[in-house]
């Protein structure tokens, strides 16, 4: 994409998306999916994007004529980090000049240091995000597995019994089980009980597959840890794509940890995910998470795709 091409005819800024504009984001977010085989947007903006965005967050919507054909969604909720930006262009109006056009745009309204995620591995983005001046920052490794594969079996730490999640009655422990175990993480970390029950409220949700290891501690039961699984879609897809499960969150409370107890909670979801009958599960984890990484490629698990985030200064 050359950036001395011909610019959209107008980039609107705004807060809340109308439904109109949340139908027009969409259509371009699933014409991309379909063409590079993988969503452009995160779960976190997608959700966003779904309830038509939050404050003080901004959706970038680049026009030419009465066609939407690119999108960014900028967040400069973050204190430390400072703003970050996902964007997408519709395939069929791309090497036009839009994707630079609306990552300038991006640039201007972070008013500062900008973080842009590119999300598959794509070389054109990566191409187009160096060109524009940014640096890679961080790597995210997206790992699969076959779960017709053997798995081993599970065995937990003494005194750990494992239930599942009961909405409601569970949420304000886990958040904070959640908060401790991921207090360093730039996203997971910061989760707060709107982004919870946001997608508790999805379609994909199922508390049959969210796990919590409890422990009694000074006779007390506590949560020490969990595994959150997903499944991606429910049955083959226009485009003969199979449900894939997924490991969504596997976390352990820092004082319970020593005693193997995130690679048995793995275990779990994924005997639970082999148990629905399907063929391949699937999870994200940062390339500097060298001892996850060990954990997963011992559980079976290859590279599969990369994410990469990129900053300009």
């Amino acid at each position: 994409m050359a950036p001395d091409q011909a610019p959209p005819t107008r980039v609107d800024v705004v807060g809340r998306l109308t439904p109109e504009q949340i139908e027009a984001v969409t259509q371009v977010v699933d014409e991309a999916t379909e063409a590079d085989g993988v969503r452009p947007l995160s779960e976190h903006v997608m959700l966003h994007l779904r309830y038509g965005g939050d404050e003080p967050a901004r959706n970038l919507l680049l026009w030419h004529g009465s066609h939407l054909v690119g999108y960014a969604h900028l967040d400069t909720t973050d204190p430390v980090d400072g703003p970050s930006a996902e964007m997408v262009v519709a395939p069929a109006t791309r090497r036009q000049g839009y994707g630079a056009a609306i990552i300038t745009a991006a640039l201007e309204h972070a008013h500062g240091p900008l973080r842009l995620w590119a999300h598959g591995g794509l070389a054109e983005s990566a191409l187009m995000a160096e060109h524009l001046g940014f640096q890679r920052i961080r790597v995210l490794f997206q790992l699969r597995r076959s779960l017709f594969a053997t798995l081993p079996p599970v065995v937990l730490p003494d005194g750990v019994t494992v239930r599942t999640f009961q909405p409601g009655a569970d949420d304000e422990a886990w958040l904070a089980v959640n908060s401790r175990a991921f207090a360093s993480h730039p996203e997971q970390g910061h989760w707060k009980l709107e982004d919870l029950r946001q997608r508790m409220a999805e379609e994909w949700f199922d508390p049959a597959g969210f796990f919590l290891a409890e422990k009694e501690i000074d006779g007390d039961t506590r949560l020490i840890g969990f595994h959150w699984t997903k499944v991606h879609g429910h049955r083959v897809d226009e485009q003969g794509h199979e449900p894939i499960g997924e490991v969504y969150v596997v976390g352990v409370d820092p004082a319970a940890q020593g005693m193997g107890l995130g690679r048995q909670l793995t275990l779990v979801g994924l005997q639970y995910l082999r148990s629905l009958g399907l063929q391949q599960v699937m999870l994200y984890v940062d390339e500097s998470n060298v001892a996850a990484i060990r954990l997963y490629e011992s559980l079976g698990f290859n590279r599969w795709d990369t994410d990469v985030l990129f900053r300009h200064d």
